[in-house]
C-alpha cells in the first residue's frame, strides 16, 4: 500500500502575524526509497519562534522558505523503512523534516541522529534535550561565560530555552532572575525551577522590579525577547556585562523587522555597550554530543525540570504556531503528528 504524506507549505509570505491563507495543506504519495535513504514517520513536530523568520523574504542567517516549500521544523519520529547501513527499522530519530507527516532522509545527513526514548520521553528531544536545550547550554556556558556569584536575568524564563538557561545558571551558582508572563508562570519558575526571583512583565514597572530583584546590577542578560524588557535591562547592566542573543520575538511579526528597534540598537547605543552578540546553536554542531549527553543526564536524574504543551494534529500547526507570540503555551510547544507505534 502506498503511504500518503501530508505536508504544510508556505502559500504566501505573512505581513505581521501569520494567517491561514499563508499556508496550504498538500497530500502526495510517499516515493520509493533509494539506496542510502530511510523513511521516517513523524511523531512529534517542534514549533519554535525562529520559523517566523524563515517565512519572511528579508535577509537573515538562513535562506527563507520558498513559496510552495515545506515549512521548516525539527521533528522526532521512527524509522519505518531503511535502505541504509546507518539506521535500522524501528529506530527513533530526530530530523529536520519540517511540517509534514513523513520524511525521506539521506543516511549521511548529520541533522538526522538517533535518540533513546527509553531514557527520557521522545518529546523531550525536541525541547529540553534538543535544540532549545542546546541553545541554552551553549548560549550560557560558551557565550555568556558565567562566574559564580554573578547575577543573570533570563527572558522568557518559563519557555523552552529560558527555563533551561536558568537551571544551568543555578548549577553554576549564579543569582538567577527570570522574567515571564503571568503569576502562574512566575510561580512555576520560582518554586519549581528554583530561580531566585521571577518578574511578571505583564504587571508593568519593569525598571523598579528589576532594580529590586537585582540589587547588585546585572552581569548577564540572556536575550530572546527584545522590546521593553531589553530597554529596562540595559539601564542596569554592570561594566563587563554579557548579552548572548538567541532571538527577539517581540519583533518577529513586525511588517519590516529591519525597521524595528532591536537589541542591537538598544545595547549598541549605550555609552558603554556590553558585549552583545547574536549566536546560532548550529555554530556548535561539533559539540552537540557533549550537550546532548549532559542534558539527557540532567533530565533523567531530575536535575533539570521541564514543562511541555503538547497539542494534536499536523493540520492545526498554523493555529498553534501563533500561540508562541501570544504567550499561550506553557513551556515547549509540540504538535503530536501521529501515535507512537511502540
Amino acid at each position: 500500500m502506498t503511504l500518503e504524506n501530508t505536508r504544510i507549505v508556505l502559500a504566501s509570505r505573512p505581513a505581521g502575524e501569520p494567517v491561514a491563507d499563508n499556508y496550504r495543506i498538500e497530500k502526495e504519495p510517499v516515493p520509493k526509497l533509494k539506496n542510502g535513504q530511510v523513511l521516517i514517520k513523524v511523531i512529534y513536530l517542534s514549533l519554535d519562534p525562529y520559523m517566523r523568520g524563515r517565512m519572511s523574504k528579508e535577509k537573515s542567517y538562513a535562506d527563507p522558505v520558498p513559496i510552495g516549500g515545506v515549512i521548516t521544523g525539527e521533528t522526532a519520529g521512527v524509522v519505518i523503512k531503511s535502505k541504509s547501513l546507518r539506521f535500522t527499522k524501528g529506530e527513533y530519530v530526530c530530523c529536520p523534516s519540517g511540517w509534514q507527516s513523513y520524511f525521506i532522509a539521506e543516511e549521511n545527513d548529520l541533522m538526522v541522529y538517533p535518540v533513546d526514548p527509553a531514557r527520557v520521553p521522545l518529546s523531550t528531544y525536541l525541547g529540553v534535550c534538543g535544540m532549545p536545550g542546546r541553545t541554552a547550554y551553549f548560549g550560557l556556558l560558551r557565550e555568556g561565560k558565567p562566574s559564580a556569584g554573578e547575577t543573570i536575568v533570563v527572558s522568557a524564563a518559563s519557555g523552552a530555552v529560558g527555563s533551561v538557561v536558568g537551571q544551568i545558571a543555578r548549577m553554576e551558582r549564579l543569582r538567577v532572575v527570570g522574567v515571564a508572563g503571568g503569576p502562574e508562570k512566575c510561580d512555576w519558575v520560582r518554586n519549581e525551577l528554583g530561580f531566585d526571583e521571577c518578574i511578571d512583565y505583564k504587571a508593568g514597572h519593569l525598571d523598579d522590579a528589576l532594580a529590586k530583584a537585582c540589587p547588585n546590577g546585572i552581569d548577564i542578560y540572556f536575550e530572546s525577547v527584545g522590546g521593553a524588557l531589553a530597554e529596562a535591562v540595559a539601564k542596569q547592566l554592570n561594566p563587563g556585562a554579557r548579552v548572548p542573543i538567541c532571538g527577539y520575538i517581540s519583533s518577529y511579526n513586525a511588517r519590516k523587522v529591519s525597521e524595528t528597534r532591536t537589541p542591537f540598537h538598544i545595547f549598541g547605543e549605550l555609552e558603554n555597550p556590553p558585549w552583545h552578540q547574536f549566536f546560532l546553536v548550529f555554530n556548535y554542531i561539533s559539540e552537540y554530543a557533549e550537550a546532548n549527553l549532559k542534558l539527557t543526564e540532567w533530565v533523567a536524574e531530575g536535575k533539570i525540570k521541564y514543562r511541555e504543551t503538547i497539542v494534536e494534529g499536523l493540520e492545526n500547526a498554523p493555529e498553534y504556531f501563533n500561540w508562541l507570540f501570544r504567550g499561550k503555551n506553557f513551556g515547549k510547544l509540540i504538535v503530536q503528528v501521529a501515535e507512537d507505534p511502540a
